[in-house]
């Protein structure tokens, strides 16, 4: 039944409890102690601060808060810290409250802005709290906020978003969940100071599932045979880079892991799952022995595969990285640490408590397991020691002539001492990470009421301590005059009628501040690049790409390319060694029209200075994997980019979106369509998911998609220019390996080698001893040179080849196979020759 239907026709606190404890019974839930107490503290209109276990039901007070406020007429938020799991939570709760009740704001996606119950990123609710402040509740009816992993307070980047509705809302209510919060008596004393009204801490060390902890000296293979013989899978085991968790599930196929009929079953689920070349076939490999592989690098429908055959229980082994804290949606009975020492970006350290005890909590699933099981496996040189000591048996001088391995130099090592240590510890008090930015202050300043005394409100009664406040606001005063002199704000010499002692001199979109903040900059950077150019398309992905967050693998993996090609390069030409190494530190990854996009960031940011929170950054992944015609999985091994498939992904999806939302109509040409057209079908070619999240969230009352994990992109014949796109950059793929006399790799790309490399060579010598080039420019890519006639079921191409004279004469003939194509999810193509008109 709708939660909605469950409304009582009061607001009386007995009556809300009453009525959401009887939906709760009606669904089958009995409510634990915890869950219990903090409903009513909430339905009694106290803050609470909700410190409990992982698996003890913390989403099901959030909505017993969300239904709280909406039948006393309040608005509420929901904010976490992923887009991923704030649409998540939005579908979960249109399921409870219906659609019509439910709203989403994430920068990317803006559903039913109206509602009164809203799902949204923590920075959504912070810029809503830094333009309204304390009479937010009045302009967007801010009377209640849950937050969810409110340990993201002390992340350093983007804690200042939950600092920040702390801060500004001191008429709402507040619900702060995590399961590793350490400490919180400042936040309920500051939360009932700032808000007037009590606030109450429920926490619980009780699990509804206990963990049983033990330290581990075997070797880690041992470890998961002694896991699965003892019936503790599915066993989830941590590593702290993707390598070594696809290295290490390699490994564990030599262990028996589940029995035949168990690999018939996952066989039957995958059914007609496609796996792709490259990482896509050890995963395949992976999961029909009945290991998986779970980490952010993967492609989103192979993670999904992941979570459904472990859901279903046939995986009794997953290998994954310690993203599993968050939005991971794969049950686990037991957590095996491989380690205790991560690398967090700056340093190799060992894990803190809050981080133990986040991925810790994760074993044991309510209502399947009695108990869960955490497992710290000893530094590899403790296990060789263990394994020598064993050896040597009994015989006191066989275990003294034993020669004790050390770790490797500069190797940070762990003891069952520092394992103890952790499993004791109660999580860090949660570390205050605030900081001032242009953004902020426009916000502020184009609040109603007296600036000054907003900002000194904001910058002088935060979480920080008194030196870090005086380093705020002396930033805050050189954004201020930055501000004045670039003409944005404009200081006025009496108060205006909203009582504003200064004002922005420019129209601040709601969310200029989100998403791609340097979007308005994009579209004005694309007004200033010529239409009439045919490398007009390529400009405008560049202009798009330098805005987006760099894709670091891809970067790294391109300047390694480009600096092998200049050490052979510089070979060749006799450069001694230490020339060299010279010129090699002034090669990097690609960066098209680096100079002329700085010089028109500089001009643009002085009449827009917020720009200066974000730095623009020249790159070409979108724009190279165009110009080398390059399918995905050409593009994954030619810069060997295996285990990053998903962030490439992802890179390229958030490139298309770019130019869709951000390219206006009367600035796409046919060059630039195209181009649009081709990434969004490469991407869906390869996993359409993230795609189709983006077009559901834009329309929530489509029909649902296909169960998750089916991953089934739709039949790439469909769209017929979609298709043709295709299959020109596949045809023009050939036009540039057939110019670089790359013989080999042409025949790699004809599976049935009817058009093999002997072949490619012999059939264009005749058109080589006419030209001494096949151009490969923006002209020649172009539409004036293909053709396509349809017959039969099939497509004719021609491609035709440019040569330098402009003659036109010579061309690649082939085939395209519809009903193949569509069968296959790929255009089926087949060269039947190369030949002149």
């Amino acid at each position: 039944m709708n939660l909605t239907e469950k409304l009582p026709d009061t607001a009386d606190a007995d009556a809300l409890y009453d009525a959401f404890t009887l939906w709760t019974t009606e669904q089958g839930i009995t409510l634990y102690p915890a869950q219990e107490e903090a409903l009513i503290e909430i339905v009694s209109g106290s803050n609470v601060i909700l410190a409990t276990p992982t698996g003890s039901g913390k989403s099901l007070v959030a909505t017993g808060a969300h239904f709280a406020a909406l039948a006393q007429g309040i608005r509420s938020f929901y904010t976490a810290p992923i887009k991923a799991l704030v649409s998540e939570k939005f579908f979960a709760l249109c399921e409870v409250f219906g659609a019509e009740q439910v709203g989403m704001m994430t920068g990317d996606s803006s559903i039913n802005p109206g509602a009164p119950i809203i799902c949204c990123t923590a920075e959504v609710l912070a810029n809503i709290a830094l333009r309204h402040g304390g009479e937010a509740d009045a302009e967007v009816a801010v009377g209640q906020v849950v937050m969810d992993e409110f340990h993201f307070y002390a992340d350093p980047e983007r804690g200042w978003a939950w600092q920040v509705p702390l801060i500004e809302l001191p008429h709402t209510q507040f619900l702060l969940m995590s399961a590793t919060l350490g400490d919180v008596t400042r936040f309920k004393e500051d939360l009932t100071r700032r808000t007037g009204q009590p606030t109450t801490v429920v926490s619980s060390g009780e699990r509804p599932v206990p963990l049983m902890f033990s330290y581990a000296s075997t070797p880690l293979h041992e470890t998961v045979e002694e896991l699965l013989y003892t019936k503790q899978a599915p066993v989830y085991v941590v590593h702290f880079t993707q390598v070594a968790a696809i290295e290490h599930a390699q490994a564990l196929m030599s262990i028996n892991v589940c029995s035949r009929e168990e690999k018939d079953q996952i066989a039957e689920l995958i059914g007609g799952f496609r796996f792709a070349a490259g990482f896509g076939r050890t995963l395949s490999r992976l999961v029909r022995h009945g290991i998986g592989v779970h980490h952010a690098g993967m492609l989103p429908k192979y993670r999904r595969l992941v979570e459904r055959l472990t859901q279903s229980g046939l995986l009794k082994v997953v290998c994954g990285t310690d993203t599993l804290g968050v939005g991971i949606n794969v049950p686990i009975r037991t957590v095996v640490f491989t380690g205790l020492v991560k690398y967090d970006g700056t340093r190799s350290r060992m894990l803190n408590a809050r981080e133990f005890h986040q991925i810790a909590g994760r074993a044991g699933r309510a209502g399947y397991d009695t108990v869960g099981t955490v497992v710290v496996q000893a530094p590899e040189h403790v296990v060789q020691n263990q394994k020598a000591l064993a050896k040597a048996g009994q015989d006191p001088k066989k275990r003294r002539k034993v020669v004790r391995k050390q770790p490797r130099e500069g190797e940070i090592s762990w003891s069952e001492a520092a394992y103890e240590r952790l499993v004791a510890a109660q999580p860090e008090p949660l570390r205050s990470s605030f900081r001032v930015s242009h953004a902020m202050l426009l916000n502020v300043i184009n609040r109603p009421g007296d600036t000054l005394a907003h900002m000194r409100h904001l910058l002088e009664d935060n979480h920080e301590d008194r030196p870090a406040q005086r380093k705020h606001i002396l930033r805050a005063i050189a954004i201020y005059r930055a501000l004045l002199a670039g003409g944005v704000v404009e200081q006025l010499p009496e108060p205006d009628t909203d009582g504003r002692r200064a004002k922005v001199t420019v129209d601040l979109q709601m969310d200029f501040a989100l998403n791609q903040p340097l979007s308005p900059f994009a579209l004005a950077a694309v007004e200033l690049l010529d239409r009439e150019s045919p490398d007009y398309p390529l400009d405008v992905l560049s202009v798009l790409e330098a805005t987006l967050d760099d894709p670091k693998q891809v970067l790294l993996a391109q300047r390694s390319a480009a600096r092998r090609a200049a050490i052979a390069e510089m070979k060749a030409d006799g450069l001694d060694y230490d020339e060299r190494t010279a010129a090699l530190e002034e090669i990097s990854w690609p960066q098209p029209l680096a100079e002329e996009l700085d010089a028109a960031y500089q001009t643009y940011r002085r009449g827009h200075p917020w720009v200066a929170d974000f730095e623009l950054s020249p790159k070409s992944v979108s724009r190279d994997l165009y110009e080398r015609s390059m399918t995905f999985v050409e593009y994954i091994g030619h810069y060997q980019l295996a285990r990053s498939e998903g962030l490439v992904l992802r890179y390229l999806t958030n490139s298309y979106k770019a130019l869709r939302q951000t390219v206006p109509e009367e600035a796409r040409t046919e060059g630039l369509a195209d181009l649009i057209e081709l990434l969004g079908e490469l991407v869906r070619e390869v996993d359409s998911s993230l795609l189709d999240e983006w077009e559901k969230l834009a329309n929530p009352d489509a029909s649902k998609e296909a169960a998750p994990g089916a991953a089934q992109p739709r039949p790439v014949t469909v769209d017929p220019r979609a298709l043709r796109v295709l299959v020109r950059n596949a045809m023009f793929r050939r036009v540039q390996l057939a110019a670089r006399k790359q013989w080999y790799e042409l025949g790699e790309l004809d599976p049935s080698r009817t058009w093999d490399a002997d072949q490619w060579q012999l059939a264009l010598e005749p058109y080589f001893e006419q030209f001494d080039e096949i151009r490969t420019d923006a002209h020649a890519r172009g539409p004036d040179l293909f053709r396509i006639t349809e017959a039969d079921g099939r497509w004719e191409i021609h491609q035709v080849l440019d040569d330098p004279d402009g003659y036109h004469e010579w061309f690649i003939s082939a085939d395209l196979d519809l009903e193949t194509s569509h069968t296959t999810g790929t255009p089926a193509l087949k060269v039947t020759g190369v030949q002149r008109f």
